[in-house]
């Protein structure tokens, strides 16, 4: 089944337990996923979700961690701050993440940001106009919101939380969508 939501996702602390991380001259060699989070990209991967990673560090340690999980094949394109030369919020990351799966401005509405940084991850899609997932599970991070633009649309405390929300949210968009071909005038 096509899916009309796109998923951009975050690695560390979202996909991988940062205090699991093996480190050897700034790059990770290896780490281990948060409980749930493989079987969970991978489900979504086997429902026809697409999946974009957007996050910040070097392409290396994703490329090792990611090898190790055996989830390098889930991810349509990988966006990585080493590569575009920012890091999130800044709107480069979410621009080039878009234009690498093909979307356009019209298709920010489409797009879900899942994330565990709210000044990185919920921010920078708040400022896009992208739906924002906290993931609030992390002990290493603030989850209370200090500013606006920091408040989540929405927050899942497991991996295994965000399937049945993508699944309502994908819904919605395929209601809409037949809803708006029904009516033109809406």
């Amino acid at each position: 089944m096509k899916r009309r939501l796109i998923i951009f996702i975050d690695s560390g602390d979202t996909i991988v337990d940062e205090s699991t991380e093996i480190m050897k001259n700034g790059i990770v060699q290896t780490a281990k996923a948060i409980e749930g989070a493989v079987e969970t990209l991978v489900s979504l991967a086997d429902k026809g979700f697409r999946i974009c990673l957007v996050a910040d560090g070097n392409l290396r340690s994703f490329t090792n961690v990611f090898r190790i999980l055996g989830i390098e094949d889930i991810f349509e394109a990988k966006i990585v701050s080493e590569s575009v030369g920012v890091q999130k919020p800044h709107k480069r990351m979410f621009r080039t993440a878009m234009k690498a799966m093909n979307l356009t401005d019209d298709d920010r509405n489409r797009i879900v940001m899942i994330g565990n940084n709210l000044k990185r991850d919920i921010a920078g899609a708040n400022r896009m106009g992208i739906t924002s997932i906290l993931l609030s599970y992390s002990p290493r991070y603030v989850m209370q919101p200090e500013t606006e633009e920091e408040i989540p649309d929405y927050v899942v405390a497991l991996p295994r939380e965000i399937p049945p929300l993508l699944e309502v949210l994908d819904q919605q968009l395929q209601n809409r969508k037949i809803l708006n071909r029904s009516h033109p005038e809406i």
